[in-house]
């Protein structure tokens, strides 16, 4: 009778060990990343050293298309497209046009958006925001190709302090706008297919606009009109009229809008009328905008420029935001359409941007009194940067996105670093991955993370991805294979445009002693592209050579996107470990 209770002790003690173990091991199959660094060093910015009084173009470097801006007082508010990002369509603050914070993003609740089997380059088109006056209220309006939304319009009293929910809009069409006159009617502009059976050619699209009801928050039936047929020459069979804006100067109406399509034919062209309702007529000076006409081997090339918006600046002096983008030496364009800034000559009947009929130049002189603060205290960086990230902060640097989803549906946060609990879905799926991404910013970068995980079994693996879409990416991280660790290398790509599969190759795989802790790195010089990996602290070892970059361009990938960088954790995976 008296070894009962040892034996329960004993018993006891030893359901204590195996359940510490057990957590142990659960904890250690979780991912765990402690340190992230992000380096960009383009030559450009070494060749093109800041002087007093200048700043750097493009203002938001990486994946930041089709800005929108508007202006309440001092403040300046800017959002770009998100697509299947989520949270969707990122918010951007300044004062002075030049050094701008993030201070969240519109669409950040799951009642707002819902992204859950969206394409990467569906989801978010294309966002409009507008301050209006006469109600003291911001209206960010969009085109949500995701649950059902299609245009979509949300209000705030304080961007700040969040958006409402989405106000469904009884309208067909893309890339609206809206306006509010100066005696409080609003109008809704947008781009539409022309009427049923009166389409001319492949391409051709017209602007509409609505009278908007503001009391009701919908356009009103029956007002629609079609302003632009087309675009500045309907004879010229002009492609893709859209992203439309109107302003109001010295009582007249101008309809800015996007022509050419958003590659390199894209341009920026100026209608003008007595009325919102037209007849608009194009400036003969068109287009405002473009970087077509140049040498495609110009150094230091920015092109495709478009899809822009104008604002009135700190110094009275008319600003205009817009797209463009920045091909590494293979005239690939990985890092996506982003955002540039010009200043606008508006002395005379149509405005027209400064230096955007010559190939642009990286720098601009600072609007008079502003004073560069880029990358400092909480602003923006751009130029030449080192971001570096340890997760044990109380929020998550809003840089950081999900694909499809919330980032918290898997990600939790501190003091020992970021931790990412594995989804079963592949980064090849169209579902929710647990992925969390950075922008890739430079043609030239590395992006370092540390991490520690053990997997259990081959279905398992952690690390970090190059993504530039579902189809399109590369694969980086550390898995099983029986008893023993390995670190893969998987590439995966459709074989053409038109294939229905994704055909994935393990490029190089390696066994490596573990004991959980690794570093894994992704470096760019231009095209070329090299994974390598250190553990116990030692020296980064190569692992697959040098591989292309062209996978993650928009030329080879399609779609609308910039290539992200991830830190992806899978139940899901097949990027196995090749024979030895």
């Amino acid at each position: 009778m008296k070894k009962r209770p040892i034996i329960l002790l004993a018993f006891l003690w030893a359901t204590f060990t195996f359940n510490q173990a057990l957590g142990r091991q659960e904890a250690d199959r979780t991912p765990l990343f402690t340190k992230v660094i992000y380096q960009g060093d383009d030559q450009v910015y070494h060749d093109h050293p800041l002087e007093e009084g200048e700043f750097y173009n493009p203002i938001l470097q990486g994946c930041y298309p089709d800005p929108a801006i508007t202006r309440k007082g001092d403040d300046y508010y800017m959002v770009c497209s998100s697509f299947a990002m989520f949270p969707g369509v990122p918010l951007f603050h300044s004062n002075d046009l030049v050094n701008w914070t993030q201070i969240g993003h519109v669409l950040d609740r799951t009642s707002q958006l819902d992204l859950h089997d969206t394409g990467i380059s569906s989801g978010v088109y294309a966002p409009g925001i507008t301050y209006n006056p006469h109600n003291d209220t911001f209206y960010m309006i969009t085109t949500a190709f995701a649950g059902g939304l299609g245009n979509i319009i949300v209000k705030t009293k304080d961007p700040k302090q969040g958006w409402s929910d989405p106000i469904k809009l009884d309208f067909d069409g893309i890339d609206p706008s809206i306006f509010f006159d100066e005696d409080g009617k609003a109008y809704v502009v947008h781009n539409d297919a022309p009427p049923r059976g009166e389409e001319l050619y492949n391409g051709h699209r017209v602007i509409k606009v609505w009278e908007y009801d503001v009391a009701k928050d919908q356009v009103i039936a029956g007002t629609d009109k079609i302003i632009v047929n087309g675009g500045v020459d309907l004879s010229e069979q002009p492609i893709w009229i859209e992203a439309p804006h109107l302003y109001k100067k010295d009582g007249r109406y101008y309809l800015m809008c996007a022509e050419g399509g958003t590659g390199g034919w894209h341009s920026e062209v100026i209608f003008v009328s007595d009325s919102p309702k037209g007849l608009f007529k194009p400036a003969p000076s068109n287009p405002i905008l473009t970087q077509r006409y140049f040498p495609k081997d110009r150094k230091n090339k920015v092109d495709w420029a478009g899809h822009a918006d104008l604002v009135l600046g700190p110094d009275d002096k008319y600003y205009g935001v817009f797209l463009g983008v920045r091909p590494n030496e293979k005239d690939r364009v990985n890092t996506g359409r982003e955002t540039f800034i010009l200043p606008v000559d508006w002395s005379g009947e149509f405005p027209i941007f400064e230096n955007g009929l010559v190939p642009m130049k990286p720098k601009l002189k600072v609007p008079a009194g502003v004073v560069n603060k880029t990358g400092a205290n909480g602003f923006f960086p751009n130029g030449n940067f080192t971001y570096e990230e340890d997760f044990t902060g109380k929020q998550l640097d809003y840089r950081w996105i999900g694909l499809r989803g919330p980032r918290e549906a898997f990600i939790a946060t501190s003091k020992s670093g970021l931790e990412i609990t594995p989804f079963a879905a592949n980064i090849k799926e169209l579902k929710p991955t647990s992925t969390l991404f950075y922008r890739q910013q430079h043609n030239r970068f590395s992006f370092t993370a540390d991490m520690h995980y053990l997997p259990g079994s081959a279905e398992e693996l952690a690390g970090i991805t190059c993504l530039q879409n579902e189809s399109f990416n590369y694969v980086f991280g550390v898995t099983k294979k029986g008893s023993d660790y390995y670190v893969v290398l998987q590439r995966n790509e459709k074989p053409s445009m038109r294939s229905r599969d994704t055909k994935s190759t393990t490029i190089a795989s390696e066994r490596i002693p573990f004991d959980g802790q690794i570093s894994l790195q992704v470096s760019a010089d231009g095209d070329n592209y090299e994974f390598a990996y250190a553990v116990d602290g030692g020296t980064p070892k190569n692992l697959g050579g040098t591989v292309s970059g062209d996978i993650l361009s928009t030329n080879v990938a399609g779609g609308f996107t910039g290539s992200m960088i991830g830190l992806y954790a899978t139940k899901s995976n097949d990027a196995l470990p090749v024979s030895e």
